[in-house]
């Protein structure tokens, strides 16, 4: 289902890691993840959530649970394939990103 969605996709210098964003376009905490990612070169791709139909939205998150095991809160990262991020909390991030 997720893969189906549409994405815009941002380039950058960065491409050592799959990164997909799932945000909502009026957080803040989103908008810090989005910078902090532009800032530090990466390509990624991100879909803003707030702005798909909320059927559709209900089914993404859905699958985000299903496929981590975790509760889905916004910014929502999946770091190549198999690792995820919840929320921006900036340690956690260049951890995960071997920053």
């Amino acid at each position: 289902m997720l893969e189906t969605l549409t994405y815009t996709e941002v380039a950058g210098d960065r491409k050592d890691h799959s990164i997909t964003v799932y945000a909502l376009s009026t957080c803040g905490f989103c908008k810090r993840a989005i910078a902090f990612l532009n800032d530090k070169g990466f390509s990624y791709r991100y879909i803003y959530v707030d702005q798909i139909p909320l059927e559709t939205k209900t089914q993404a998150k859905k699958a985000l649970k299903d496929r981590f095991k975790d509760d889905v809160a916004f910014p929502f990262a999946v770091i190549d394939a198999d690792k995820h991020l919840v929320g921006f909390i900036e340690p956690d991030w260049v951890r995960t990103l071997g920053l």
